[in-house]
């Protein structure tokens, strides 16, 4: 019994030191990709949108109808998803 007891916890340790030392590699390794991805690789070109001028008395209107277009469509998608 005190054989089969020693073999259990033998394996115990060696499982548990595996996966310790798989994830620290793990972590490791991806650390060091993603050093060396944001080192080589070309930074991200930004696009810049030109600004829209809009009326001053025109945009809460704008932005109601907005809101209301945006509520019909999820009431709708509501609707479709229960049925």
């Amino acid at each position: 019994m005190d054989n089969l007891l020693s073999e259990g916890l033998t394996l115990m340790v060696f499982g548990m030191g595996f996966v310790f030392v798989f994830l620290t590699l793990l972590v490791i390794t991806t650390s060091l990709m993603s050093k060396l991805a944001t080192k080589y690789a070309p930074a991200p070109a930004v696009k810049v949108s030109p600004k829209r001028s809009t009326p001053s008395t025109g945009g809460a209107a704008q932005a109601g109808a907005n809101n209301d277009e945006l509520i019909a469509v999820m009431t709708a998608a509501i609707h479709k998803y229960r049925s």
